[in-house]
């Protein structure tokens, strides 16, 4: 009975120092620097970046910390950029970090959002690409209208499982499961006798 206490304790252990199941999120981390929106969306001089973040993978949070310049009349509030999967019809988020600053000029922006909290989580396609078109909501004339200077944008997502990996609490009971065999195991052994006729 002690081996399988000791087994037990191993397997608490083992459950407490496994990372819980968030651990399965994936972070990507954006540079920025240089990105310019001439117009509206899909205008072919807007920055477009793509990522491989896995084909199927999840998007469920952003964080950012940028700054960005709007020039001429254009307004802060109208810098915008889109995530997206490679198919930039398809799911993605608008995000308009100086939402509230019609005005132009240069501001740092920082905050984050929970996309699944907010219901805009999605998948990306069998690509694997997330797909970032920094743009203007208004086109004002002196181009580009927005330069994003410098900064970061961090993603979470969580990958698709390329196979079944237990969650911690299904690893403490399987080890408990080995131990517990092992324990019977070595009982049944001490207590086979073998005759000779």
């Amino acid at each position: 009975m002690k081996n399988f206490a000791r087994y037990a304790i191993a397997a608490v252990a083992l459950t407490a120092a496994l990372p819980a199941a968030e651990a399965n999120a994936a972070v990507l981390v954006v540079n920025v620097a240089g990105a310019q929106g001439f117009g509206a969306l899909g205008t072919a001089a807007n920055t477009v970046r793509t990522y491989n973040v896995g084909a199927g993978s999840t998007i469920t949070g952003i964080s950012y910390n940028v700054n960005i310049t709007a020039r001429g009349g254009s307004y802060l509030s109208e810098a915008a950029l889109l995530f997206s999967g490679s198919n930039a019809n398809g799911d993605g988020v608008a995000f308009t970090p100086g939402f509230e600053d019609a005005n132009p000029g240069t501001a740092t922006y920082t905050g984050s959002a929970d996309l699944v909290d907010l219901g805009l989580s999605f998948v990306v396609g069998a690509d694997g690409l997330l797909r970032l078109e920094y743009y203007e909501t208004f086109t004002d004339g002196l181009l580009p209208d927005s330069i994003w200077n410098s900064g970061t944008l961090t993603f979470t997502y969580t990958p698709t499982a390329t196979g079944a990996v237990p969650e911690p609490a299904t690893w403490a009971m399987m080890l408990m499961g080995f131990g517990m065999a092992g324990y019977g195991l070595r009982r049944r052994a001490r207590s086979v006798r073998v005759t000779y006729a």
